[in-house]
């Protein structure tokens, strides 16, 4: 898969924010734990990076990720019961307007985190 080595980083450090907070808090309190942890394994993170989004040559609004990693794989920090197809198209669409390969979708609801990568 691709970006293997930095999917395990930054899953690491999600399961290092959930035992550290335990499940139940509000998602950005786990997408800043997150950026915190990433900075301290020297991973780079941008949070809430704009994309433009175009269609038809017109700019139609802007797409804002929770984080972007490295460059390289977006991360979209969630607490919900489980992911679903919605969750899934999302990603893919932001994947598709940021050209970007890989996302990670990491589900803080529960005790064990919930993990759901996609690649474009």
């Amino acid at each position: 898969m691709i970006d293997d080595d930095l999917t395990e980083k930054i899953i690491g450090a999600a399961h290092t924010v959930l035992w550290t907070l335990k499940p139940g808090l509000d998602e950005k309190l786990y997408e800043r734990a997150l950026v915190i942890e990433l900075s301290k394994k020297g991973l780079r993170c941008d949070a809430q990076k704009q994309f433009p989004v175009h269609y038809d040559g017109h700019h139609i609004g802007t797409l804002v990720p929770d984080l972007i990693v490295e460059g390289r794989v977006i991360v979209d920090a969630k607490v919900v019961s489980t992911f679903n197809d919605s969750h899934l198209a999302q990603m893919l669409g932001y994947l598709n307007i940021t050209a970007l390969k890989t996302a990670l979708l990491l589900n803080f609801k529960h005790a064990k985190l919930q993990i759901k990568r996609v690649s474009n």
